[in-house]
């Protein structure tokens, strides 16, 4: 019997001790039919936001029935979202961002009768309570409270319930409300694989480390500060003026408003830089690695990439091998003056959200959530989002039970 197969079996199991009205004489087809609705074990559909094409904030959709998650894997698990965080990946990939390559990273079982990704759930944070877990998951087990960063080609966690693979979630820090953990693991484990996988820092290579984080009052900006300073590093931000105090209280060391003119010239008077973390983008690189340590293995890892974009414009052959160029031609030209030019990814790690619950629990990371809205609000969270000039994260509730 196949692992799937079992899982029917075992589930159907489950279903007819749970559920007394289920004559369990009858055949498995009839047994099934009554399964439908009688408790969350038995349901084959749930509340979700989903899009059916892509576009502005019109093509969100609340619907009563989305399809129920499946475990189709033996290490995979089912969660009961309590909270939803959102990040600016969510609005652009309402609007199609990324959808080339995506497409190739989707799960064929997770694809829809039609051969589409439609309909699709976004939402990238995920904290809620495990609800079934697979025959190979070992570390959790059902009622355990969990946090995740959930993978742009995965369904996401706008919906009642998700499912992840055991090696993308962690244990949810105990200091943290459901809302509260809901703001930090996709910004947590794409902060963690820019700084720790590409810029080469850990806790225990970071003290006295000269830091600067170019765009730092945004939801990647807060956390890394944070997990910065937890580590011992200096940590230099640019933000906007109204913004100074707020990253001076997460623990920034020195910063510099960049509206107050060109931020270059401030920042080329302070003693240069071990490692550049770019938020930005822009015409930030044509100044910005002239700031770095020459010759000391000095890194600038920045997150505006043209990978996505490539890859949607030109395809995904030939946008593969027009990011490859680009990026051996970016490195090389900076190599030759002395420091390392790198692009930085999300990966998701639940290994990576174990040590920041411990940095959390030991209150040298929080939880900056800027605005909370209901489920039923969820096109005016992504509204909030659009808008940009963040002061942190915005979160949705999804369940009354994660306040």
């Amino acid at each position: 019997m196949s692992y799937s197969r079992y899982l029917v079996h075992r589930r159907l199991l489950l279903h007819l001790r749970k559920c007394p009205s289920v004559n369990t004489s009858t055949s498995r087809l009839d047994s099934q039919k009554r399964l439908i609705s009688t408790s969350n074990r038995c349901r084959t559909v749930m509340p979700a936001w989903v899009i059916d094409r892509y576009g502005n904030n019109d093509v969100l959709r609340f619907t009563r029935n989305a399809g129920f998650p499946v475990i189709h894997y033996p290490n995979e698990v089912i969660i009961k979202v309590f909270a939803a965080g959102l990040n600016p990946i969510d609005v652009s990939m309402r609007g199609g961002y990324g959808a080339a390559t995506l497409s190739m990273r989707r799960d064929p079982l997770n694809i829809t009768q039609s051969g589409s990704e439609f309909p699709l759930i976004l939402g990238r944070d995920v904290s809620g309570v495990i609800m079934e877990c697979g025959l190979d998951v070992k570390h959790f087990r059902e009622r355990d409270e969990v946090w995740a960063a959930i993978p742009p080609w995965k369904q996401g966690s706008l919906a009642e319930f998700v499912v992840l693979s055991a090696n993308e979630i962690s244990h949810k820090p105990k200091a943290l409300s459901h809302i509260e953990a809901a703001a930090i693991p996709y910004v947590a484990t794409t902060a963690w694989s820019a700084l720790v996988n590409t810029g080469g820092l850990s806790k225990d290579k970071c003290a006295n480390k000269r830091i600067l984080i170019l765009g730092g009052s945004g939801g990647v900006g807060t956390f890394v500060i944070q997990m910065l300073k937890g580590w011992g590093g200096h940590v230099t931000v640019t933000c906007s003026q109204n913004a100074e105090r707020f990253v001076q209280g997460l623990g920034a060391d020195h910063v510099v408003d960049y509206t107050a003119g060109p931020v270059e010239e401030p920042l080329s008077k302070l003693e240069k830089f071990d490692l550049i973390l770019d938020n930005v983008g822009g015409d930030t690189e044509r100044w910005a690695l002239g700031l770095l340590k020459p010759w000391c293995g000095a890194k600038y890892v920045t997150l505006v990439t043209p990978f996505m974009q490539n890859t949607d414009t030109l395809g995904v052959a030939d946008g593969m091998m027009q990011t490859a160029a680009t990026v051996a031609t970016k490195a090389l030209k900076h190599l030759i003056k002395g420091v390392h030019y790198r692009w930085g990814f999300f990966v998701p790690s639940g290994p990576a959200l174990d040590e920041v619950r411990d940095m959390v629990d030991a209150g040298q990371i929080q939880a900056v959530v800027e605005e909370t809205f209901r489920f039923s609000q969820v096109p005016q969270a992504f509204e909030k989002v659009e808008k940009g000039h963040a002061r942190g994260k915005t979160v949705v509730q999804i369940s009354q039970d994660g306040e």
